[in-house]
């Protein structure tokens, strides 16, 4: 008998041919039918969507949910681990293009080029000049979460001149630019707060009110993270008080965003949770996944398991 698969969202469903080509049964989490449940096995899920312990209790064979995103903040792992339930994700393999992306987003709201589009496309450029806004060179960025991201930011945005120091929970000995005290510090000593960290219960809404008026009305947060790691409420009033300067951001606390939450919001650069996604990620994080799928139905350990 064929193993069965759960997709898990619609978005992965382009997955589904090459699924059944390597020989397994899949089923589609949103048209799941009488005994689908049962015969479930093994989920293939985006981390960012919440599975919640009463879907995956209904699962009583599941052993294995095989992230194809690097992020699996929608998975409790110590529930799944404490009953027998693998869970991997697509380790580090997009990290440069989402640094990429982060730059993107910083340079374009932070030098007007995204707001500079918009004048001419609307026919309003005339001989007063746009707002002069700063340059890069000599910049303080400061980077929450200092991984496989938030490494490969701090060394583009040194490339710019700019200064680079950083907050995460864990000391990181070998790291090559200073630890602030706290966020709190970190975003009161730097020009251009950059999420990258891994989400999880303990930083949901981390960037908090104080945390955004740290960073101030000259300033700018640029977020590549997950949207539950700033209070956007609190980011959105900061912006239309001008208590914050500028945002960048690609992901949101409910997605797809509502497009009239953001109406009104100044100096904003919005992308819609793209920054993982390119013609030579995507390839490998798929295949990061079937090969986890492979080494688990042939009992053999995972290629990258979650750790912690």
């Amino acid at each position: 008998m064929p193993h069965t698969l759960l997709i898990s969202h619609p978005m992965l469903s382009p997955m589904q041919a090459g699924l059944e080509a390597q020989g397994y049964r899949v089923v589609r989490r949103w048209e799941m039918a009488d005994g689908d449940a049962q015969a479930v096995e093994a989920i293939v899920h985006a981390g960012e969507i919440y599975l919640t312990a009463d879907f995956l209790e209904s699962l009583p064979n599941l052993k294995l949910i095989a992230n194809v995103s690097v992020g699996y903040d929608g998975v409790d792992v110590p529930w799944c681990r404490a009953r027998g339930i693998e869970v991997s994700h697509a380790d580090g393999l997009n990290a440069e293009d989402v640094a990429d992306h982060a730059l993107g987003l910083l340079i374009g709201a932070w030098r007007n080029i995204v707001a500079g589009d918009r004048m001419i496309r609307a026919g309003v450029w005339n001989n007063d000049r746009m707002e002069v806004g700063p340059g890069m060179k000599g910049q303080r960025v400061g980077i929450m979460g200092l991984g496989h991201i938030g490494v490969a930011v701090a060394k583009r945005v040194e490339a710019f001149g700019m200064t680079v120091s950083w907050w995460g929970p864990k000391p990181k000995p070998g790291a090559a630019w200073p630890r602030a005290e706290s966020l709190l510090a970190l975003a009161a000593d730097c020009d251009i707060l950059v999420v990258a960290c891994r989400a999880d219960v303990s930083n949901r809404q981390a960037v908090n009110a104080a945390v955004i008026e740290a960073v101030g009305p000259k300033g700018m947060i640029v977020n590549v993270s997950r949207g539950s790691v700033i209070d956007e409420d609190a980011l959105i009033a900061a912006l239309k008080d001008g208590r914050l300067g500028r945002a960048g951001l690609d992901v949101f606390a409910t997605e797809p965003t509502p497009p009239e939450r953001w109406e009104g919001v100044p100096n904003t650069v919005l992308t819609p949770h793209s920054a993982g996604g390119t013609v030579g990620s995507l390839p490998s994080m798929i295949a990061q996944t079937f090969e986890n799928l492979r080494r688990h139905f042939a009992g053999e350990a995972l290629l990258s398991p979650v750790s912690h």
